[in-house]
């Protein structure tokens, strides 16, 4: 058990380091949208930057590909030490990007270069630490154990949102927009750094150690992680893009998104909408590993199933109200009230992607539908919301979240349970002919 902690513990920590920086960016956004383009319209600078924010997404499937394949090929260890790697340089590149005023578009470069580079590195961290995650825990709490994915990301974004609070009550709102800006990314910089050492000391998953031994001949290595070996598995490709749409899209809205919606379409102080944020985030991020241990004995479905009908029927209303709310517990009741209902979804879909694929093609069958799917849906989130609202019709965008989460309703009501599933066996054929092969996705129970 205790190498099993430590396996998710450096896994975790690295996660949350990854998420850290990545999740900065949206969170700062309404502070250094207009040092990199001309002044003018807030709405439409916050548009152009965010507009960036989405262009990472599109790297994600590159970084799914790649990084996917070096995880199948070279072990999900080299995955997760090169991914950490990458998003270490890039937020070096933001910290020192000229402003609009200093280089003109030049900054704006210098930008799109960091979050290409960020998007190739999140592309296979999401994929590299579920699958490290799922395989690294113990029979049987594998919905427990892949649920401190999102534990990780959740406290890598609670991590910035902290900083900003610290700064904006400790920073004038000035300095903020001026030079403050920069300073969570040189913080994300350091514990890249920090975390790229202990990676180098992390411990491959048994799963994919066995899996390499037991491998019957070199063609069947030479097969680990290409695009061939995934084709294999379109079914459940196009599964892992089809239960994502919904899932990625709710909590882009009600996580990095949020805290812009209160201070722009409610009205609310920027502190207080952080605030509101930080404490919703803190508390959805402690619901993550009790659902996880409730999919272990209910199973994975049921979890799935309740969060699309929930963020179906209510998405809707929820938003709605919260852009009435008008002051921090409301506003905090109907941000904790979606995160509920959004934890059905980010709690075990980790571990529901990786029980699709067997041990050869898991990383990159993870990462690269997975990427597409955020690329098409969770990047373009924000840049979404914001299209409705200058178009003078925000109430578009929750229809938008609400109609991403019933196709994945579908899906969810259609698919076969995963929880039982065999890691070593999925996809593989019987060593005897008489004995039955495990299907990559066990029957319903």
């Amino acid at each position: 058990m205790g190498q099993h902690w430590k396996k998710i513990w450096v896994g975790s920590a690295g996660n949350m380091v990854e998420w850290f920086d990545w999740f900065v960016y949206a969170t700062f956004a309404v502070y250094f949208a207009d040092a990199f383009f001309p002044k003018g319209n807030d709405t439409a600078n916050l548009m152009n930057t965010m507009g960036i924010f989405a262009v990472g997404f599109f790297m994600r499937p590159v970084g799914g590909w790649l990084l996917g394949r070096i995880g199948d090929r070279k072990g999900r260890k080299a995955a997760l030490t090169l991914t950490v790697t990458l998003m270490s340089a890039s937020a070096i590149l933001i910290a020192v990007a000229p402003t609009y005023a200093v280089a003109g578009y030049g900054g704006v470069a210098v930008l799109m270069v960091a979050r290409l580079l960020q998007g190739l590195s999140v592309g296979g961290e999401y994929a590299a630490s579920a699958t490290y995650l799922t395989e690294a825990s113990a029979p049987g709490k594998r919905g427990f154990a892949s649920s401190f994915q999102y534990v990780s990301m959740t406290a890598g974004q609670l991590v910035g949102l902290g900083l900003q609070i610290v700064m904006q009550r400790t920073m004038s709102e000035s300095a903020l927009h001026s030079w403050g800006w920069r300073v969570p990314f040189i913080v994300g910089a350091v514990g890249a750094a920090i975390v790229f050492y202990l990676r180098r000391n992390l411990l491959e998953t048994e799963v994919y150690e066995a899996d390499e031994n037991d491998a019957a001949d070199a063609a069947e290595i030479a097969r680990r992680g290409t695009l061939k070996a995934l084709l294999r598995h379109k079914r459940e490709a196009f599964l892992v893009i089809a239960l994502t749409m919904g899932g990625t899209v709710a909590y882009y809205t009600y996580t990095t998104y949020l805290t812009k919606f209160l201070s722009k379409s409610a009205g609310m102080a920027k502190p207080t909408a952080s605030l509101v944020s930080f404490v919703a985030l803190f508390l959805f991020m402690c619901l993550q590993p009790l659902a996880g241990a409730l999919s272990d004995r209910i199973g994975r479905r049921p979890l799935l199933i309740t969060f699309a009908v929930g963020s179906t029927f209510l998405t809707v209303p929820i938003m709605t109200l919260l852009k009435h709310a008008g002051s921090f517990w409301p506003a905090l009741g109907l941000a904790l009230l979606a995160l509920i209902i959004v934890t059905g979804y980010t709690s075990i879909n980790a571990c529901v992607k990786a029980e699709l694929f067997p041990t050869g093609v898991r990383a990159l069958g993870v990462a690269l539908p997975y990427a597409i799917a955020n690329a098409l849906f969770g990047g373009t989130a924000e840049y979404v919301a914001l299209w409705f609202k200058k178009g003078g019709i925000e109430s578009g965008f929750y229809w938008y979240v609400a109609g991403c989460a019933a196709i994945s309703l579908i899906v969810y009501l259609t698919m076969r349970e995963t929880r039982d599933i065999d890691l070593k066996r999925v996809g593989r054929q019987p060593a005897n002919p008489s004995e039955p092969s495990t299907p990559t996705v066990p029957e319903r129970a």
